[in-house]
């Protein structure tokens, strides 16, 4: 039978979020059923809310969650009930062109329940991201659920389902940072600080914030920055010359724009050193253009990498970064910045909005 539970759905662009009954239908197979314990939010549900993914309203917000298994379709052999899970959503097929090369956080051909969530009145819901998790279950993909150490706080470890593995993944996958390299960071909010968070993992030696709000920048100390550089005041040439200065003249070995626009990827473009990396994690909106001349992008030579979903594995990565969390080795605690009830969401969307948190995390 069918269950109906609480979620928060985005009904039509720019509306105010609501919580209304939602129906979710009894697993197919393949397909399993999770009660959510925990679920960040994240910036990506603003986009929904607002269209700036697709108009295919109304959305079942929320995605970065963790929970357990509660009910499985045939033929689930990934889970079993019980089993505590942090949610994704790149369930990898294991048969297009980038798994069959052994590169699978690239799959071409990820998918999720193929069964919709409806509100009471049968009207089918979209869940962000595949996912819809600002809800007390959800109905996805046996493989879009990643089990990890249940020891751990459900709070941190959700975390991991979006923000702060695409920040960590950019440094250590992406990027491909090393032992004694040199980072720059543009954009200090949750992901751009899981970017800082992951460059001081991997070795860094200098490890530079760059944001215009002193209050990122002091957080970003605390997660392993060595440097800061405070962009309010600066034009984008002043941003460059700025990170050149903390590395001997040089430029950053790699670059990461965690913030996604224009102005911020020419500050990574020029303010890595010849040949370095340039990562662009944060999500540019469709309307936004980029004009660079073309001899500079073949002079300065080196990489420039989109990091999508910070090229994680979850099956490989989720239970790594979960086990050195919990070994005190990786401050995954230090981006919950408050804990919410369901209902109180929009207000979490205004503190984001504004800087004030890292991540609200809804706990049900």
């Amino acid at each position: 039978m069918s269950i109906t539970v609480k979620g928060v759905i985005a009904r039509s662009k720019g509306a105010p979020v609501e919580l209304v009954d939602i129906v979710i239908p009894d697993p197919a197979a393949g397909e399993v059923i999770v009660d959510i314990e925990t679920c960040g939010v994240c910036h990506t549900d603003v986009h929904y809310r607002d269209g700036g993914i697709n108009d295919e309203f109304p959305f079942l917000l929320g995605h970065e969650a963790a929970g357990r298994v509660s009910v499985i379709g045939a033929g689930v052999t990934h889970v079993a009930v019980g089993d505590f899970v942090v949610l994704n959503w790149r369930a990898v097929c294991g048969d297009c062109r980038a798994c069959k090369r052994a590169e699978p956080w690239y799959c071409f051909d990820t998918f999720n329940a193929g069964q919709k969530m409806t509100l009471t009145d049968g009207t089918e819901l979209t869940p962000a991201l595949g996912i819809g998790a600002f809800a007390e279950k959800t109905l996805v993909h046996e493989k879009q659920c990643t089990k990890v150490d249940p020891a751990a706080d459900p709070a941190v470890v959700g975390l991991l389902g979006c923000g702060i593995m695409a920040g960590i993944g950019a440094a250590l996958n992406t990027g491909n940072v090393t032992r004694g390299n040199s980072v720059a960071v543009i954009g200090c909010g949750g992901v751009g600080n899981a970017a800082i968070v992951g460059a001081r993992l991997a070795g860094a030696s200098v490890i530079i914030a760059i944001d215009r709000d002193q209050k990122k920048l002091a957080t970003a100390v605390t997660l392993g920055a060595t440097h800061t550089i405070d962009s309010g005041g600066l034009d984008e040439d002043g941003v460059v010359s700025a990170v050149q200065n903390l590395t001997d003249g040089f430029g950053a070995d790699v670059v990461i724009d965690a913030v996604g626009r224009p102005e911020t990827w020419r500050q990574a473009f020029y303010a890595r050193d010849l040949a370095g990396t340039v990562v662009l994690v944060g999500v540019p909106t469709p309307e936004m253009m980029l004009e660079i001349p073309l001899l500079d992008v073949f002079g300065r030579g080196g990489a420039l990498k989109s990091s999508w979903y910070g090229d994680c594995l979850p099956e490989r990565d989720f239970p790594m970064l979960t086990d050195l969390y919990l070994q005190g080795r990786l401050p995954l605690d230090e981006f919950v910045s408050e804990r919410i009830g369901i209902g109180h969401i929009e207000e979490a969307f205004a503190k984001m909005a504004r800087g004030d948190v890292l991540r609200s995390v809804v706990v049900l």
